[in-house]
């Protein structure tokens, strides 16, 4: 229903902000693209999570360092973020990805490369069509060695975590994006105002009708399917 949507919002002369994921695949977006721009109307493809107060600061602390591994560990308990939801486990509901996307929103912000999927490994609950749990592998075209452990099994304190070894130490990434330690001091840590950033983007972008539809982190779940090793776990009950 979102596609279209936002063709009849386009079509009315409307700026449109699309929440994550921007589309149910890639491919149906590019046509909303050529409408924003023919309309000189806004398309913005909002991903919150890289709005979360330390992202930048990572971004730019990353920019001057050689960055040796990346490890991502996004881990938390679907019956408590999602509770009755069954649409999350239908084909385009994306399972363990719909948390995941936010890891891969952030990956994609701060590392100065482009990166890609080179392996996955998928698990699907037996009466379910997306996965609970994913293991990816991930690089740039300099070979930067790129790892990801999503679950939507985890119980107890939940794990939004991004860890990166650099020739001046190890940065994280932690909460989610709202914390930053460089080898355990704290860098950055403020409270969590993703969504007042993202409407403010907003309407800077409407203001000269400019669009921002950045596609890295929904080309990088379609590539994790395309590549995913798929294995069949016991079956999920909320």
């Amino acid at each position: 229903m979102r596609r279209a949507q936002a063709a009849t919002a386009l079509a009315a002369g409307k700026h449109v902000m699309l929440e994550k994921p921007p589309g149910t695949g890639v491919a149906e977006l590019d046509p909303l693209i050529a409408m924003a721009a023919d309309a000189r109307r806004t398309l913005f493809a909002t991903w919150h999570s890289r709005y979360a107060p330390a992202v930048e600061p990572a971004r730019e602390w990353l920019a001057s360092r050689r960055i040796r591994s990346v490890h991502i560990n996004w881990k938390e308990d679907v019956r408590v973020w999602h509770p009755g939801q069954a649409w999350i486990w239908e084909p385009g509901g994306l399972g363990v990805f719909d948390p995941g996307i936010n890891a891969l929103s952030i990956l994609t912000r701060i590392l100065p490369q482009p990166v890609f999927v080179t392996a996955a490994e998928l698990a699907f609950p037996a009466n379910c069509q997306a996965p609970i749990a994913a293991n990816l592998n991930l690089t740039d075209i300099g070979g930067l060695p790129i790892t990801a452990e999503f679950d939507f099994r985890q119980t107890g304190p939940q794990s939004w975590d991004i860890l990166v070894e650099t020739d001046q130490g190890r940065m994280t990434l932690s909460a989610g994006g709202r914390r930053m330690a460089v080898d355990g001091k704290a860098i950055a840590d403020a409270p969590d105002q993703e969504y007042r950033e993202l409407y403010q983007r907003f309407v800077k972008l409407a203001a000269s009708g400019a669009s921002d539809v950045d596609l890295a982190p929904l080309r990088l779940v379609a590539d994790s399917f395309l590549l995913g090793k798929r294995t069949i776990v016991e079956p999920f009950v909320d």
